[in-house]
């Protein structure tokens, strides 16, 4: 690869880093339309890698690029969610049972171990932005010993749109003390070898979590942002 390859490859993915940060902390608010070269002005940058970064976090559900119009940035959709909490349920549940299935040792679940115990101190601390960092390791995790690469692959592509509401209502939902009880019964299940509850524990934390989100979408309207 040449130097100016490079420097494309370096800055498409520097806009792809900054324009999700900017979706995810609102600053580029669900609903609103920004031209292509506004976008690459704002990060110091020419089109191109904007443009590149554009394609990627369309196919991830997060804006929509319109023809002459630039991009439109996606607001929360309450049936979206559904339909993404369903999918991801079924496959991470299915992640946590072949998990369960593999025979993984302390030191192999040392990972989802410490997710876990991130997120008790995240939340004995209140700190909920550090609570979300351990949550998405700790669902990284479980579909990575999971074995699928196909489960893994749809999990990254789908698991956005997820961390988006998750951060949009994350000061607003009640402190997620069932979410790191669930997540430490689905580590030890796994532990003991216990598909059949991993796969259960893990689904009904899942659905749990879908139902608590999509009520603070509806009541909050942010749907509408």
């Amino acid at each position: 690869m040449n130097q100016a390859a490079s420097k494309s490859l370096s800055n498409s993915q520097r806009a792809l880093r900054e324009l999700r940060k900017m979706i995810f902390s609102g600053e580029l608010a669900g609903g609103t339309d920004h031209l292509e070269s506004e976008l690459a002005e704002q990060l110091g940058m020419s089109r191109t890698p904007v443009r590149e970064a554009a394609l990627t976090l369309e196919n991830q559900g997060l804006l929509e690029l319109r023809p002459r119009k630039g991009v439109r940035i996606l607001p929360l959709s309450p049936s979206d969610m559904r339909e993404i909490y369903e999918v991801l349920t079924e496959l991470e549940s299915l992640a946590a049972e072949q998990a369960a299935k593999r025979g993984y040792d302390a030191a192999a679940l040392g990972n989802l171990a410490r997710a876990i115990e991130d997120m008790d101190l995240a939340i004995a601390e209140q700190a909920l932005e550090a609570w979300a960092e351990a949550d998405d390791r700790f669902h990284a995790e479980l579909v990575r010993l999971g074995g699928n690469s196909r489960v893994n692959t749809i999990f990254h592509m789908m698991n956005d749109q997820v961390r988006r509401a998750r951060m949009t209502t994350l000061f607003i939902r009640p402190l997620p003390t069932k979410s790191n009880a669930d997540h430490r019964a689905v580590y030890e299940a796994i532990k003991n070898g216990d598909a059949q509850t991993a796969r259960t524990r893990h689904r009904e934390h899942r659905q749990h979590a879908k139902d608590i989100l999509i009520e603070l979408i509806e009541k909050h309207r942010l749907s509408r942002l």
